[in-house]
């Protein structure tokens, strides 16, 4: 039987932006945040950064969900559209799903939605796929 990856832990950056894991497994994953003022752009609402970091954690999430322990993968394009805003005190997730996994690529999509269900952005991106972790990765 394949050993399937586990969450990784949430690096640095998302514990202090205040992200959290949701759902996750069977190519789907999830993370949320509270929108706070230290999110928002000068306009008073979240930076388009957190939504395009958000949707590349959870459309490679996603994919890592359905990865073998062994196998590696890593972002090779994001192409994000930015479609509404959140304001401080909105939950916003980001919710990614593997389209299709090739043997060397994976095409995913996803969507970053307020708790009410507008949507905020959607991303589709392309991932590639290694059977060990390369050894330009450290």
């Amino acid at each position: 039987m394949v050993k399937l990856s586990e969450p990784a832990q949430l690096n640095d950056i998302a514990i202090e932006m205040g992200i959290t894991r949701g759902e996750w497994g069977n190519g789907v994953a999830s993370i949320e945040l509270e929108i706070a003022q230290k999110h928002c752009n000068k306009g008073g609402v979240a930076h388009g950064g957190i939504y395009t970091m958000m949707l590349d954690m959870a459309l490679g999430g996603a994919l890592v969900s359905i990865l073998p322990v062994e196998e590696w993968c890593a972002t090779t394009q994001l192409s994000t559209s930015f479609i509404s805003s959140a304001k401080p005190g909105e939950k916003i997730t980001s919710r990614g799903k593997v389209v299709k996994r090739g043997r060397n690529v994976a095409h995913l999509k996803g969507e970053i939605t307020t708790a009410s269900g507008r949507v905020v952005a959607s991303a589709s991106g392309t991932w590639a796929i290694w059977d060990h972790k390369p050894e330009s990765m450290g």
